[in-house]
């Protein structure tokens, strides 16, 4: 009997050992602090040749092992690694623009002649559901873009996804604004649509949206593009599974816009409003020309122009309340221009 209880004994205290070996808590505080964090440098590894503005206003010139919470930060997603930029409608920008931005912009600068080449893989997850339905920029973020760094300082490129509330599928457009020849009045976008509508297509009134475009992109959905200018040209590509790939041609050392009888009906009919109705551009473009790519969620809200939802430039309140673009970011390459292929 001694023999049996002895036996039980030894038999419950190596359980009792065993369960504390594997509840030991300074073993799972050792193993919490082993974890990993995952940089946007990590999953877009041309992060050093950029810096960036958040839509707080926070500059940062060296992205490698950086990150901001709630503005520029890795999601995962069905194992995927994701750069999130998100921006509310209000918050501070810069100096050219009342739009907030959390924007890359390239370090290297270069003419058109020279050119280079930007890519991206994305999904936009989110543009603000306030603005009026009037004004063509309610609704929309851009994603990807070229900026002039001299003259004027316009941007020959802006690509844009924009979706009216209550829609399921938005629209995927791209717009090229003049260089204007002197002086920067009745300067203007010409909009180019990819998959849906584009830049022109606006409501009746401030609450009435057009019809919904039948072969848009809805929020979720990935797409990528590509923006390669070689020897003056810029080349667009655009990519997405279940839509047709589609592609364009675009000089930026030749105008198109070079006199009045130039200037296109879209043009008339959105900057009608506008004293000049619409300026003349330089016969060489951007011809000669310092410029520069930007990438990332460029937010077109703002209560100025698209009368959108601020909640007094509150962030927190904006984030809550719809007022935010948020654009995701699985690949992205950076590099000089290349000859297309045709």
């Amino acid at each position: 009997m001694k023999k049996t209880l002895f036996t039980i004994f030894t038999f419950l205290l190596m359980v009792g050992c065993k369960n504390e070996t594997k509840t030991n808590p300074e073993e799972t505080v050792k193993n919490e602090t082993e974890k990993v964090t995952i940089y946007p440098s990590n999953v877009l590894p041309f992060m050093d040749e950029w810096k960036i503005l958040l839509g707080d206003g926070t500059h940062v010139e060296d992205l490698v092992n950086y990150q901001k919470k709630d503005f520029f930060y890795v999601e995962n997603e069905n194992e995927t690694n994701w750069v999130v930029y998100k921006t509310p409608n209000s918050g501070i920008t810069s100096r050219t623009s009342s739009n907030t931005r959390t924007e890359l912009g390239q370090k290297a600068h270069w003419i058109p002649e020279t050119g280079g080449k930007l890519t991206g893989t994305l999904k936009v997850q989110h543009v603000s559901t306030t603005g009026d339905a009037t004004k063509a920029s309610s609704y929309s973020v851009v994603i990807g873009q070229i900026h002039s760094h001299e003259g004027h300082e316009n941007e020959p490129l802006k690509i844009y996804y924009k979706k009216f509330p209550g829609h399921t599928k938005g629209s995927v457009f791209w717009n090229y604004e003049i260089n204007t020849e002197g002086d920067n009045i009745g300067r203007f976008d010409y909009s180019t649509a990819v998959w849906g509508h584009n830049f022109s297509v606006v409501g009746e009134s401030s609450e009435t949206y057009p019809k919904e475009p039948e072969n848009g992109i809805a929020l979720g959905e990935e797409f990528s593009y590509e923006v390669n200018i070689y020897k003056g040209i810029m080349y667009l590509t655009f990519i997405s599974e279940g839509h047709e790939t589609i592609k364009f041609t675009k000089s930026l050392i030749q105008s198109e816009f070079a006199t009045r009888k130039d200037i296109p009906e879209q043009v008339l009919k959105v900057y009608a409003n506008r004293d000049k109705g619409g300026g003349v551009e330089r016969e060489i473009a951007y011809a000669g020309e310092i410029n520069y790519f930007k990438q990332g969620a460029y937010n077109q809200a703002n209560a100025k122009s698209t009368k959108s939802e601020i909640y007094g430039g509150d962030i927190v309140k904006q984030y809550a309340n719809g007022s935010y673009a948020e654009v995701w970011f699985k690949e992205g390459t950076l590099s000089s221009g290349t000859e297309p292929k045709i």
